[in-house]
């Protein structure tokens, strides 16, 4: 080679490393994950995609034919090879309790338990492996299940755990039992009085039984001891951990306190929380007052989120505490309890407006969930979607009052599986009449209106599979009642995925980020073993979820995969 060709080439060599340098490498054109050879549900537009979806910098770029992620392709690209299988948004509890969940699985799991004695044998196996003297604590138990259908009292348990304070939730959260040991060490006697919005239950005599509901739970609940701050960011994570191995990738917490935040914004400097968390601030005075001050709190890569309040106006159905406009058709006596007022809730959601938050209402009973909409339309002065004012479970509403939930915009924040569980005694809380309105939510939608939908775990699980499958069938896992419980209530599945992901997002302001399978928006998203929807219903809390994947990262994956497992 001459001089002057040698001179040449080397030119030509330094253009062409000028012009790589000049534009992005492959590498930083290419994807980091691929998922490919799929069925995917991008719920909006709604319909299927069968091909590939592709991620980079934790954001979707990519959903359609094969071959185009192919081109995204690079040596660094990870490639799940989904055979078929069948892709969701990640999916979205609007209504949970991931500090109590967490709470729960450090509990005896009361849940199932088919009479008191059944309560009593698991909280007495438990107190045995228990240190000297210290709280035993439990949740779960309803007695609607029991032959004896009457609230329990305390000499059972006192008497097969004598030495140990013991405290169990009900499975709603509204009501809760302790023995005389717990009694003693919460100076709770027959001098003590029932609080506006709660009843300790009594004897003939005018003795606790050891049953608090409502208001008198909290009461007492505030003289139990706080757990640590290390013990609050290990609920939080174990709770989470159980989350994302269900398909969830965003869950709330309602009803938070400062501890709480702390908590989490620890886990989340850490990078330690697996998925996203909206939190709603607790009804508390002092704590509004600092964070109505501060404004809501919206973390650039929508971990957790800071913009709710939620207030509760009444109790729960199966304790009896749910307010109705008339007596409970078991209980002649019995309207229920208001635990909170009209003008409280008005006045603190308008500060709320004003500062920014949203804010989310406990209401169960027709009445409870009348005061709540007459306090939000006040607050309101009129329709305003935009603030997503929701009516949390909206369990039993009148017909009209739907209608005017719709027409203000707010929304209706509602958890199939808590139908299914009630539907054996509901009937007999409400009569006939008034389950028109009774887990209305067909209606919800007829009306105009928005469902986001959730479980309320620890209430109920936290598996949305179940409740999902409530959502489209009203029946229990047995196939019971044949054709399903007010069966025109039904959805569809497209109309279940919906409540499960992007409305469930637009209720906690974040259908921007997540909620649907779109070009720009966070990779949250849900691999099942077998589709959901277009498995035989009876299936669906079958399908297997084989990853769950959060901004483009695989926080959960399945050991076994077999197809159809």
């Amino acid at each position: 080679m001459t001089p002057r060709l040698i001179r040449l080439f080397g030119f030509l060599l330094l253009a062409a490393a000028g012009l790589a340098g000049a534009r992005p490498s492959l590498a930083e054109d290419s994807a980091d994950l691929i998922l490919g050879h799929g069925v995917f549900y991008p719920v909006a537009p709604p319909g299927r995609v069968e091909g590939s979806l592709a991620v980079r910098g934790g954001r979707i770029v990519y959903l359609g034919a094969d071959a185009g992620a192919e081109k995204l392709r690079g040596p660094q690209t990870r490639l799940i090879d989904l055979a078929g299988r069948a892709v969701t948004p990640g999916l979205i509890d609007a209504h949970s309790h991931l500090g109590g969940l967490g709470q729960a699985l450090q509990q005896v799991d009361l849940t199932g338990a088919a009479t008191y004695d059944e309560v009593v044998q698991r909280v007495r196996e438990a107190a045995g492996r228990a240190p000297a003297g210290a709280w035993v604590r439990g949740r779960g138990w309803d007695q609607n299940r029991w032959p004896d259908k009457r609230f329990p009292t305390h000499e059972a348990l006192s008497a097969a755990v004598p030495d140990h304070p013991v405290w169990l939730t009900r499975v709603d959260g509204h009501a809760a039992l302790v023995n005389a040991r717990a009694m003693a060490v919460l100076k709770l006697d027959a001098s003590t009085k029932d609080p506006a919005g709660g009843r300790f239950l009594r004897d003939a005599a005018g003795r606790p039984t050891g049953v608090m509901i409502d208001n008198a739970k909290g009461e007492m609940e505030a003289r139990l001891p706080e757990p640590s701050p290390e013990e609050r960011q290990r609920a939080l994570l174990l709770a989470a951990r159980h989350c994302v191995a269900l398909g969830l990738t965003t869950v709330t917490d309602m009803g938070i306190g400062d501890a709480d935040y702390r908590a989490y914004d620890a886990l989340r400097r850490a990078g330690k929380l697996p998925l996203r968390a909206a939190v709603f601030l607790g009804d508390d005075q002092a704590l509004l007052a600092r964070w109505f001050a501060r404004g809501p709190e919206t973390d650039p890569q929508a971990r957790l989120t800071v913009r709710g309040v939620k207030m509760y106006i009444d109790g729960a159905l199966g304790s009896r505490g749910a307010a109705l406009i008339e007596p409970y058709n078991d209980d002649a006596n019995n309207l229920g309890l208001l635990v909170s007022t009209g003008a409280h809730l008005e006045d603190v959601a308008r500060r709320a407006l004003a500062a920014g938050f949203q804010v989310a209402i406990h209401a169960i009973g027709d009445r409870g969930g009348l005061v709540a909409l007459d306090a939000l339309e006040k607050a309101l002065g009129g329709p305003r979607p935009e603030a997503r004012f929701r009516l949390e479970h909206s369990q039993v509403l009148r017909v009209e009052d739907i209608h005017r939930m719709a027409r203000l915009g707010i929304i209706a924040s509602m958890q199939p599986t808590h139908a299914t569980s009630d539907m054996p005694w509901a009937g007999d809380r409400l009569g006939q009449a008034r389950l028109a309105g009774a887990y209305a939510w067909r209606k919800v939608l007829d009306a105009g209106g928005r469902l986001a939908l959730g479980s309320d775990f620890p209430v109920e699980s936290a598996d949305p599979r179940l409740g999902l499958y409530a959502a489209v069938t009203r029946q229990d896992l047995q196939g019971n009642p044949p054709g399903g419980w007010l069966p025109g209530e039904r959805l569809t599945r497209e109309e279940a995925l919906r409540g499960f992901t992007l409305d469930a997002a637009w209720s906690l302001f974040l259908d921007q980020e997540v909620g649907s399978l779109a070009v720009g928006k966070r990779a949250d998203l849900v691999v099942f073993g077998r589709d959901p929807m277009t498995l035989p219903e009876p299936a669906i809390p079958q399908a297997a979820i084989d990853y769950t994947v959060v901004d483009g990262q695989v926080v959960f994956q399945r050991e076994q995969r077999g197809r159809g497992r």
